[in-house]
């Protein structure tokens, strides 16, 4: 079932979506009213059907026909008009003109049962079964299955989750990373749930702190890099973080975000992306914000395949060659200049940028492979050299919900108004509704999965994947 029936309200194009709020009040009484009980006429639902009972003659005249409804009532009035009215013609006059009456209010009453047939079939009966909150109780049920609570000498209790909700095997240790996605989820999904305890975990991202300061991804290693410690520090802001320890945290980290020590990481979208969004969580005016948007801005490149509008790659462009362009990073360059767009400002040319971003998104279907490519999840790999040990290479393997961040960078704010200006709202409305669709295809009671194995379930896609068909539902509901 597509997650638009789920929603009841007006669709991304204008299209009207009804939706039917019942309430079973009790007859309202005054003044002699409380001494004669009023009949009451039942609910309208109940009512409605009643009333379209003796009805059932007009379908059978509308497929009858007009002009045979018509004529039949031309016939019958031929007949029973006196002979001597004024003139033959006076009485075909007035059969004509009887016929002709009846025959407009039968095509009428056919129409407006057709338009309520068509209504009718349009909003399909709500279902329980996959509403939006049964899956956002389904995603809390596996956040409490997964939470690991447990002791480790010298950092003391750790209460968070792992990279992934499928993973059991003993022991299993919260990490970093997937414990900042656990601690968004819940803040979104059940900020009053005292089962969880939301300060708990944000103690616990704390103890997962680095001698040094930061924070790492479990596979790199011992330093602290920026696209990790970027996000911890957007879900400590969010939980209410003492602002002090954040200001003193974000000082320490200053040198993560100077893309001249670590030059190999700050050229890569992902990681670009990953610290623009967590530092405007976290410090919206720190000074490292305008740089790095200005390297994302740089980064973008033409793409002659899709009207020349601007792009992004794995890899930011530089002067040694552009990369191959893709969606998901597209997209991801989107939202982050989106978002700050709204927090810091844009100029002319931060503006310009960003909507060729857009329309590179919007011109999809028309590429060669392009549209359904767009929202195929894909993987990368961050490649940095050791720092201890130049010769040899940390890697982190990214993997990448296409269809989520498809979806987020057409739900930004200009997105709707590039898409009028551009390739027309029903492409907009298209793409949007098929990035939604396959967002909501990929779970299942509410756990997003990316494979079968023990890291098929991970915490940070059933953030992007619940973020996304709420933002979804709020757009399309009318209130």
């Amino acid at each position: 079932m597509p997650f638009a029936q789920a929603v009841r309200g007006r669709a991304p194009g204008g299209r009207e979506q009804q939706m039917v709020l019942r309430q079973d009040l009790p007859p309202q009484r005054s003044g002699a009213a409380d001494r004669a009980p009023v009949p009451d006429p039942g609910p309208p639902s109940a009512a409605a059907p009643r009333a379209l009972a003796p009805s059932r003659l007009l379908p059978w005249l509308g497929r009858l026909g007009v002009p045979a409804a018509a004529f039949a009532v031309f016939q019958a009035l031929l007949g029973i008009l006196p002979q001597n009215l004024a003139g033959e013609a006076a009485r075909y006059c007035v059969a004509a003109t009887a016929g002709a009456g009846v025959g407009a209010v039968v095509w009428l009453a056919a129409a407006l049962l057709r338009a309520r047939g068509a209504a009718a079939s349009a909003v399909p009966a709500p279902s329980p079964a996959g509403s939006l909150p049964e899956l956002v109780d389904g995603t809390y049920q596996a956040l409490r299955r997964g939470l690991a609570v447990i002791e480790v000498p010298g950092r003391g209790p750790l209460t968070g989750w792992p990279h992934s909700l499928a993973e059991s095997e003993p022991p299993v240790h919260p990490t970093a990373f997937g414990t900042a996605y656990g601690l968004h989820l819940l803040l979104d999904i059940a900020p009053y749930d005292g089962r969880i305890r939301a300060g708990e975990v944000a103690e616990t991202l704390w103890r997962l702190r680095l001698p040094g300061g930061g924070w790492a991804a479990r596979s790199q290693g011992s330093g602290a890099r920026p696209e990790v410690s970027a996000i911890v520090l957007g879900a400590l802001a969010r939980a209410g973080a003492d602002p002090r320890l954040l200001e003193a945290e974000i000082r320490s980290c200053e040198v993560l975000w100077d893309p001249d020590h670590d030059a190999s990481g700050l050229a890569n979208t992902y990681v670009v992306t990953n610290v623009l969004r967590g530092l405007l969580r976290a410090a919206p005016g720190a000074t490292a914000l305008a740089g790095l948007r200005e390297v994302l801005v740089n980064g973008a490149t033409a793409d002659p395949a899709r009207g020349h509008h601007r792009c992004w790659g794995a890899a930011l462009a530089t002067g040694h060659g552009n990369p191959a362009p893709s969606a998901v990073h597209t997209a991801r360059a989107v939202v982050a200049l989106d978002r700050s767009a709204r927090v810091l400002g844009e100029d002319e040319r931060q503006r310009t940028v960003r909507e060729e971003g857009l329309r590179w998104l919007l011109a999809g279907p028309a590429a060669p492979g392009g549209g359904a490519t767009d929202l195929q999840n894909c993987q990368e790999e961050v490649r940095r050299p050791v720092q201890e040990d130049p010769l040899h290479q940390e890697l982190l393997s990214v993997r990448h919900f296409a269809a989520a961040w498809v979806a987020r960078a057409l739900m930004t704010d200009g997105a709707r108004q590039v898409a009028a200006e551009e390739v027309g709202l029903p492409v907009w409305e298209a793409q949007l509704t098929a990035a939604v669709a396959r967002v909501h295809g990929m779970q299942q009671g509410g756990v997003w999965r990316w494979d079968d194995g023990p890291m098929g379930h991970p915490v940070w896609m059933a953030y992007q994947g619940l973020s996304v068909l709420r933002r979804y539902a709020l757009m399309v509901y009318r209130p």
